[in-house]
């Protein structure tokens, strides 16, 4: 049929031009009916056809109830644009703030994500470690070990046991374990991977030929305090003090010694020893001792061969060829008597001061001052001598944590 002879065509016209108070309802029907028809061109019927409608899944209650699955995406928060983040910072920057952490701040710090744990553990930020007061050492002081410490500070340590294989060598330059209970199998793993200890001390410890053996492979050692120590043999000291031939103090005080261990030492001792504690040994150390000694050392300053009962004045000539001497410790020499201690101001014009506790009475003392005014009498009871943290402070005074005159970064505190 033609389009023109359509009733929907010819409804059309009237529809429009009918006013707004029409039933949109009739219309509708009119619509349907032309819509019927065969001869509809499809392009009509879209357009007069209304809009589909997507039916809007509600669910109330849980998103997964009633077998119902969403799957929900929460919008991406934008970035700030007014900071930078943590991210965005370089490496360098993020290791200078760690600089000024403190211990536990940074332990804290390096459970966070696992580039802050990196971070945390660089080399540049474990150079020096104070871990003095912490009891259980063993763990701490195996992970402290592996950042590559230079300086190493744990006095009165309690170690267990220690797993170093495959560590590789250790980077430690300074280390204090004085007065620690450290099994000695856990002292030969530390000491066999230091090749580069320029100052040390093993004050107290049960030590091994093989460590004293691992000792002698530092040969920049500078400082070394054996005071206390046992359990090694005079050849096995012989061979550290040939080996170390750099060394400048040397404390081998109250050490279980023999005569053939005093032999060990006044016989093998480098030219460059300033500083000397040769003391505690009554019976071993002789006069022919003591003339090897200065014959051997010239350089010596400080010298303290207290509690050797076999001394006499007799040894004082041969002290005098010390030219450099200026600090002299004869405390408990007893066959030593007050008057021969007179005539040391004369005989050693450097000398400034003298320790002689146990030979001069408190009322003696005012006598012995007048007849040496430049010498200093009984002002140091406590030796210094290649000691990290000498014990030098008066009671009632902060403890000195220092070591060997300078503070760790990086300190543990209860």
């Amino acid at each position: 049929m033609p389009l023109q002879d359509l009733p929907f065509m010819s409804l059309q016209g009237s529809m429009l031009s009918q006013s707004n108070g029409v039933n949109k309802r009739k219309s509708r029907d009119f619509l349907c009916q032309g819509l019927k028809c065969e001869c509809t061109p499809t392009d009509l019927i879209q357009q007069c056809s209304p809009r589909h409608k997507y039916q809007r899944l509600l669910t109330k209650g849980k998103e997964n109830e009633v077998n119902h699955f969403v799957l929900a995406r929460r919008p991406r928060k934008k970035e700030s644009t007014s900071g930078i983040s943590w991210d965005h910072l370089p490496d360098e920057l993020l290791l200078r703030i760690y600089f000024c952490l403190p211990l536990q701040d940074l332990l804290r710090i390096s459970v966070v994500c696992k580039r802050w744990h990196r971070l945390a553990f660089d080399e540049s930020l474990w150079h020096s470690v104070d871990l003095d007061g912490l009891t259980h050492m063993g763990p701490a002081l195996q992970q402290v070990l592996k950042t590559g410490v230079c300086r190493l500070r744990c006095p009165r340590a309690f170690v267990e046991e220690l797993q170093l294989k495959g560590i590789g060598p250790l980077q430690i330059v300074e280390m204090d374990l004085s007065n620690s209970i450290i099994p000695t199998s856990a002292l030969e793993s530390i000491m066999c991977n230091c090749k580069l200890l320029k100052y040390l001390s093993l004050e107290g410890l049960q030590l091994s030929d093989n460590i004293l053996n691992c000792l002698a492979k530092n040969h920049n050692l500078l400082q070394l305090s054996l005071n206390g120590c046992s359990m090694f043999s005079a050849p096995a000291l012989a061979d550290v003090l040939k080996s170390c031939s750099r060394i400048e103090q040397l404390n081998v005080s109250w050490c279980s010694f023999n005569n053939d261990h005093v032999k060990s030492v006044v016989h093998n001792l480098s030219p460059t020893v300033t500083e000397l504690n040769l003391s505690g040994y009554r019976e071993s150390l002789t006069l022919d001792d003591v003339k090897v000694l200065v014959e051997r050392c010239p350089q010596i300053q400080t010298l303290d061969l207290s509690d050797s009962t076999l001394l006499t004045a007799d040894s004082f000539p041969v002290l005098k060829q010390l030219k450099n001497l200026q600090h002299l410790s004869l405390s408990r020499c007893y066959h030593i008597h007050l008057a021969a201690l007179i005539d040391l101001g004369k005989m050693f014009p450097a000398l400034r001061l003298l320790d002689a506790f146990g030979l001069v009475q408190d009322s003696q003392l005012p006598s012995l001052k007048k007849d040496m005014p430049h010498v200093s009498i009984n002002s140091r009871p406590f030796s210094s001598i290649a000691r990290p943290t000498p014990a030098s402070k008066l009671i009632g005074f902060p403890s000195d944590c220092t070591m060997w005159n300078r503070k760790c970064r990086l300190r543990f505190r209860l």
